[in-house]
């Protein structure tokens, strides 16, 4: 069964706008899309809204330029993911997407954190 194709022109301007980058790719999930770059999830679409990639290190940078975090209610509680709105001028061109679509890109990276060689298995008892 063949996938149909994201015609959504949001989504498609929201990758384009994170082309800048990579090759940005797009799939659907969760009643929303995610997008990523080099195999590297940067951001997400939901309720229309564009959320890039955030960590501890870079969360401070979004919320200063008004970021605001994503987050859904599961069970009643509000649950908050380290993804944040970038600023709306951001979302006119790749050009002012860049420096957003970099620091996505650095929380991304952090989080695939150091490749190993293989875990180490702990001795058996």
């Amino acid at each position: 069964m063949a996938t149909k194709p994201i015609t959504d022109p949001f989504v498609l301007h929201a990758c384009e706008l994170l082309s800048s980058v990579g090759p940005c790719m797009v799939k659907r999930m969760f009643g929303g899309y995610g997008l990523s770059v080099d195999g590297m999830n940067l951001g997400l679409i939901a309720w229309d809204t564009l959320y890039l990639k955030t960590n501890a290190d870079t969360e401070p940078q979004w919320l200063a330029a008004g970021g605001e975090p994503f987050v859904y209610e599961a069970k009643g509680k509000p649950m908050k993911l380290n993804y944040h709105k970038p600023p709306a001028e951001a979302l006119e061109s790749p050009a002012l997407m860049l420096p957003w679509a970099r620091l996505a890109m650095v929380a991304a990276l952090a989080a695939r954190g150091p490749k190993s060689a293989g875990k180490k298995r702990s001795p058996a008892a």
